[in-house]
């Protein structure tokens, strides 16, 4: 299985294209530092139990600190039925952003 990796600096292009969902998967910390606009926080850990508040028929763009939690989470979500689950390359970390 192979995750769409999503270079950080098109995630905006990504998700409008797309009518996607961003799914930030970092922790309540770093949350506090700075998200992406409209996105939906869940942390890694809680991402099994949080399934049924997601749509898998939506394209979800994945979101971490530098895209390696996101990876995983993305992963899981296309294991889970979602058909358009993809990872933000580099992520917050690649927009210039400390979180």
């Amino acid at each position: 299985m192979e995750i769409s990796q999503i270079p950080a600096h098109e995630w905006e292009h990504w998700v409008k294209e797309n009518d996607a969902v961003v799914l930030d998967v970092r922790e309540p910390f770093e949350w506090e530092l700075g998200t992406l606009p409209g996105a939906v926080k869940i942390r890694l850990a809680d991402l099994p139990s949080s399934l049924e508040s997601l749509d898998p028929a939506r394209p979800t763009l994945v979101v971490c600190r530098s895209g390696g939690r996101s990876l995983q989470a993305a992963a899981f979500l296309a294991m889970s039925g979602f058909d358009k689950a993809a990872n933000m390359a580099g992520g917050m970390h690649a927009l210039g952003m400390q979180a």
